[in-house]
């Protein structure tokens, strides 16, 4: 069975530092991109940062030099560094990865269970 399970959440104080993971496992012919997303109560779900399988990278403007993402191919894992965390960054963030899987090798996203980051002001 093909899942996301994400790591590394919790609870700190602004300015402090998390650092997320996400490994996919299972019959997976290929991993693509992958990203992290969060949704904060009452909002909707937003893009935090990609990354593609040959480590191009986005981030939202409010992560900018802050949260770095990064990935280790060999262990289909991306991570998330979050680093000067504010309260705003308070939310429950979600592992996502397009994963090529299947005989036919479709390709098809996946998501995490999320995982809970409650920064303190």
């Amino acid at each position: 069975q093909v899942q996301l399970v994400e790591s590394g959440g919790g609870l700190v104080r602004a300015g402090g530092s998390l650092r997320l993971s996400c490994a996919a496992s299972g019959y997976i012919f290929r991993v693509n991109a992958m990203g992290w997303y969060r949704q904060a109560p009452g909002k909707e779900r937003e893009l935090v940062a990609s990354i593609t399988q040959g480590g191009s990278t986005n981030y939202a403007d409010s992560v900018k030099g802050r949260f770095t993402i990064s990935r280790d191919n060999t262990k289909n894992t991306v991570y998330l560094q979050m680093n000067s965390l504010k309260p705003e960054d308070t939310a429950v963030y979600y592992c996502n990865a397009q994963l090529t899987i299947g005989f036919y090798q479709n390709e098809y996203a996946y998501w995490g269970q999320g995982t809970q980051v409650t920064v303190s002001s």
